[in-house]
């Protein structure tokens, strides 16, 4: 589907004075420009944040009570559990907990409910086998801000309760001794965005604060903190930059031996945000996933360099597992689309023994291929759950709100949601919806790529490009800068890996440069040597043979005009 480009607007004097006032290069000034960060403190407080960055802890909903009740059951050596997630965000969250109360005496078992069996969250059962081991105190971590129910038996069972969590709360809070949540109504904290392993992170401070410890008892796990945030993909600023610009130095010295021995395995040269996003998350993701979550925490919690290789070990085969069942299943859904003589404006479709726990992950690259909304479900007996993903512009939770006649339960957000349904509700369900997808004029949407600034030759060089790493970590929030780049002559064109990429080289004067197009291969018969062509992607260095050269990752590509 053709895109369209918006591109920043720069005002080219005002840039170069920038760029001169603050020793910058053009590229960079011009994205901090965009970013609208322009005081040297800000900038200073931006590219090179500090641990004196932190918000007070104490400003967070009801941090106060729960770090007292906290100490309290460290001082009386009281029975505690933590009831995570089986996610990164989860599993780094109870690490970080769990080692930080170890460390001041305090033995805590931890809770992970099984992804397949369970589902997310709090449920009565679990709640109910913990109460009965008399745990006197329950920690939920990334989870427990809407089970209302589920914390109210708790309570009614005879345990103390502290949620801390990162989601977007119900209409009432749980009943219980404190809910710390930054997304509550009544919020004083200055920024709601942190991942639930942050609002841990807080809590850690918090206590740190209280009990008068060295500030490095809480900031040595900042390597694992910053794992979880970046995996759970919330926006890198604020805080949140501070907690991974921070972490990822921790990360590349780590002590942590499971974790150290993972980074070995996943074999990436730079220890940054690349390498936690596609080759730390996946396989500790892959765990939980595939119904192993035990095995993640196991790895964060080990001591034994023996054990956490054969962790890892199992980790990789976990995830191998996992992406084989995505690949066969994405097959299948793009079969089924292709073969339907359909062409609705949203994706919904349905198959027995589709493996939920991959599910999400196939909806995700459905959407981003069709660029439509994508409900996968899969059906075991007469139950069936499912994932979806949407396209900016269309609310999937508020179109779901307005469906939810034939659903059984649903939840999630704007961009993404589960559900559950009855079989025999699906096809109601999918008509439901088509026409509510029609009635929004959802077809009317066009993906819109958010370019930072047009560039030519003599605005690119190693130096400057090496300069952008200053913006690091990268992510949701702080996205890799896209730049346009236009009347470039294709001197050669091929495509790469049995057509799936594409490799081009421009020339704009005598000036050559490299173009790597990822699944972009089926370009290739599009355009001809000889050919203008405008380009948008990001700029990066390519080392090859020990050679350094400039080259662009392209996002996009059209003729010149």
């Amino acid at each position: 589907m053709k895109k369209k480009w918006e591109c920043f607007k720069t005002d080219i004097e005002k840039r170069d004075i920038f760029a001169k006032e603050n020793n910058l290069s053009t590229l960079l000034a011009t994205i901090l420009l965009n970013k609208n960060i322009t005081d040297k403190k800000e900038i200073d407080k931006f590219l090179n944040p500090k641990r004196n960055d932190f918000y007070d802890p104490f400003l967070m909903p009801d941090m106060e009570i729960a770090v007292d009740r906290i100490i309290e059951a460290i001082n009386n050596n009281e029975k505690v559990i933590i009831y995570g997630d089986y996610d990164v965000d989860g599993i780094t969250s109870i690490t970080v907990l769990k080692k930080f109360l170890e460390d001041r005496g305090l033995k805590v078992h931890e809770y992970i409910p099984n992804r397949l069996n369970e589902g997310y969250g709090l449920n009565k059962k679990a709640i109910q086998a913990i109460a009965d081991k008399e745990y006197k105190l329950m920690i939920t971590v990334d989870c427990g801000i809407s089970a209302i129910e589920e914390v109210e038996f708790a309570v009614e069972l005879g345990m103390d309760v502290i949620v801390t969590d990162h989601h977007e709360p119900v209409e009432t809070l749980p009943k219980t001794l404190a809910v710390v949540d930054a997304k509550r109504k009544d919020n004083k904290y200055p920024f709601n965005q942190l991942a639930g392993v942050g609002v841990v992170f807080k809590l850690i401070q918090a206590i740190s604060i209280k009990l008068e410890l060295d500030e490095k008892e809480y900031l040595k796990y900042l390597d694992i903190v910053c794992i979880g945030t970046i995996s759970d993909i919330v926006p890198l600023v604020s805080e949140n930059r501070v907690i991974t610009k921070l972490g990822l130095k921790l990360v590349a010295q780590t002590k942590n031996i499971g974790l150290q021995t993972l980074l070995e395995t996943i074999g990436y040269k730079n220890i940054d945000s690349t390498a936690i996003s596609f080759g730390v998350a996946p396989r500790i993701n892959a765990c939980g996933r595939m119904g192993h979550q035990e095995e993640a925490l196991n790895l964060f919690l080990t001591e034994d360099l023996e054990s956490a290789h054969k962790i890892c070990e199992r980790l990789n085969e976990f995830n191998k597992i996992r992406q084989e069942t995505e690949k066969n299943i994405f097959s299948e859904v793009v079969e089924m689309i292709e073969e339907s003589k359909e062409n609705q404006p949203v994706i919904i479709l349905g198959k027995e023994n589709w493996h939920h726990g991959v599910i999400g992950i196939v909806a995700s690259k459905i959407t981003e291929q069709y660029f439509k909304p994508s409900i996968l479900i899969c059906f075991e007996g007469e139950e069936g759950k499912g994932s979806g993903r949407s396209i900016p512009g269309f609310d999937l939770h508020e179109a779901l709100s307005k469906c939810d006649q034939y659903l059984s339960k649903f939840g999630g957000h704007e961009m993404a949601v589960g559900v559950s349904l009855n079989k025999d509700n699906f096809n109601k369900f999918k008509d439901q919806f088509e026409e509510y997808a029609l009635n929004s004029k959802i077809e009317e949407i066009v993906p819109i790529l958010n370019i930072d600034n047009e560039i030519t030759a003599k605005d690119i060089s190693i130096e400057a490009i090496k300069e952008l790493e200053k913006l690091e970590p990268f992510g949701e929030g702080n996205k890799r800068p896209i730049f346009l780049y236009k009347n470039l002559k294709i001197v050669a064109i091929r495509a790469l890996t049995e057509g799936k990429h594409l490799k081009l080289t421009l020339k704009d004067d005598n000036f050559l440069i490299e173009v790597i197009g990822f699944n972009l291969g089926y370009l290739v018969n599009e355009y001809l040597i000889g050919d203008k062509v405008d380009v948008v992607g990001t700029l990066e260095i390519n080392n090859f043979n020990g050679n350094e050269n400039i080259q662009i990752n392209l996002k996009d590509i059209r003729k010149s005009y």
